[in-house]
């Protein structure tokens, strides 16, 4: 899709000349040719996305910034690159834009790359992905396969289980359990073909199968399917050994692990207390939201990765560490908007069980969001760290600091830092000394002169 011709300054387009290299941002002279074109947006839609600006040589051709304009005459002397980008196939999601520069002769080519949902490749089959400043090709299969499975183009709940017997997953008591629990009463086997569970061509399970319907799906499949529940009793960042109280494995079918992986959550909050504005009270979480933060991570993650979800518990939030990168065009900033299942087997036979565990289909983080609201804590977070996606629920309140001490001195005549950091989730002294410093000069609370340095404790005016 192409924009309307804008006009920059000198100062932006310096800028732009000036702007480093890296992940998200590369540069080419407009001599570009059409490979090299398709060899960078290949790369940033195989990875995170970004921009190519063409018209501008790159730090390798000219090391001087305010010598790198090199414009195209007219727009239809970029042609060809924007030909080469429209040959790849699948097609890419891009954007693209002439800029003009004050004073200056000629254009610029900006061209926005998004992250794509399928593995891509140059004209001449090439598969590319961004490393740096780099835009290095793959050519190891298991490497463009982990791609695609990241991606969520090749999902791995679709692999065979070689040496498998369709027996392990359509003779089981989960088998049986679910096909007597849906109306029409399927037969097992029927059930598992139907639903893409075994493979229709020579009956062997497939990976959805054994994490659906076997009792033990981790000694079928080759990479890792279970839930670690670890339980650190401190609010330390960088827990250390002797704060950790709880290291558990939670296996078995999906359905049953996600009611095991909650329980064993709900039972392990019940013992742990925080401060509250109103006192010394247990953590209360909306249960809603740690079913859905949980459920997510275990149907939507990428279980071709050798290694298990895991959900750590601090005295003061939960983190939900899920393995597998944001799947196709899903990013940060849409992911409480837009729709895209890596494992769609899973999550629809997940569904056909009584009272399913992902009830409300694609509201999940949504409800989370809202639950968290209704209780007057703070949203969840959610970083992308490498390969893994990581939700973290903390149980802070939703005023702001200020609010929070103050309600918390309408039955206390006095706080501490420490408490004030406890009660408001802020984890620098330094940081709550500003709002307790903001609160004396509202004439709110003043510093007990008696008390000082480490026995520092302020009073409700």
């Amino acid at each position: 899709m192409t924009e309307p011709i804008s006009t920059i300054s000198r100062e932006q387009a310096l800028a732009l000349c000036s702007r480093p290299e890296d992940q998200f941002f590369d540069r080419k002279s407009k001599d570009a040719n059409g490979r090299t074109a398709q060899k960078i947006v290949v790369a940033f839609g195989n990875t995170e996305g970004g921009e190519v600006a063409f018209g501008i040589k790159d730090d390798a051709d000219e090391p001087d910034p305010q010598k790198r304009m090199d414009p195209f005459v007219d727009p239809e002397a970029a042609n060809a690159v924007l030909q080469a980008i429209f040959q790849i196939n699948p097609a890419l999601t891009f954007r693209y834009s002439f800029v003009r520069v004050e004073g200056e002769a000629g254009y610029l080519l900006r061209v926005f790359v998004d992250k794509g949902q399928h593995v891509y490749a140059t004209a001449d089959g090439t598969v590319y992905k961004r490393l740096g400043a780099s835009s290095v090709p793959v050519r190891d299969p298991n490497e463009i396969n982990r791609i695609a499975f990241a991606k969520g183009a090749v999902s791995f709940e679709n692999v065979k289980l070689e040496g498998r017997v369709p027996e392990d997953v359509v003779e089981t008591a989960e088998a049986i359990y679910l096909t007597q629990a849906i109306p029409e009463g399927p037969d097992s086997l029927a059930f598992a073909l139907n639903e893409g569970l075994v493979d229709r061509n020579d009956w062997t399970p497939l990976v959805a199968g054994a994490l659906l319907l076997n009792p033990s799906p981790q000694g079928m499949i080759t990479t890792r399917c279970e839930c670690r529940v670890v339980f650190y009793d401190t609010r330390s960042d960088k827990p250390e050994r002797e704060h950790l109280k709880l290291n558990e494995t939670v296996g078995g079918s999906l359905y049953r692990q996600i009611h095991a992986v909650v329980k064993r959550v709900t039972e392990i909050l019940t013992g742990i207390s925080i401060l509250t504005p109103e006192g010394i009270k247990k953590v209360d979480y909306p249960p809603e939201a740690i079913w859905e933060i949980v459920t997510n991570a275990i149907i939507h993650r990428d279980y071709s990765i050798a290694d298990d979800v895991q959900i750590v518990i601090f005295q003061n939030r939960i983190e939900v560490i899920s393995p597998g990168s944001l799947p196709a065009f899903v990013n940060l900033k849409n992911i409480l908007d837009v729709r895209y299942s890596r494992n769609p087997k899973i999550v629809r036979t997940l569904r056909r069980y009584p009272n399913p565990p992902n009830q409300d289909l694609g509201e999940g983080l949504n409800t989370a969001y809202q639950k968290m609201q209704d209780r007057r804590l703070r949203p969840p977070s959610i970083e992308a760290l490498n390969n893994y996606l990581k939700v973290t629920i903390a149980h802070a309140p939703l005023a702001s600091p200020e609010e929070a001490v103050i309600e918390f001195m309408l039955t206390n005549d006095t706080i501490t830092n420490r408490q004030a950091r406890e009660l408001t989730g802020i984890k620098s002294e330094n940081q709550m000394k500003e709002v307790l410093y903001r609160l004396r000069d509202q004439n709110v609370i003043y510093l007990d002169p008696d008390l000082r340095g480490n026995k520092a404790t302020w009073r409700r005016k």
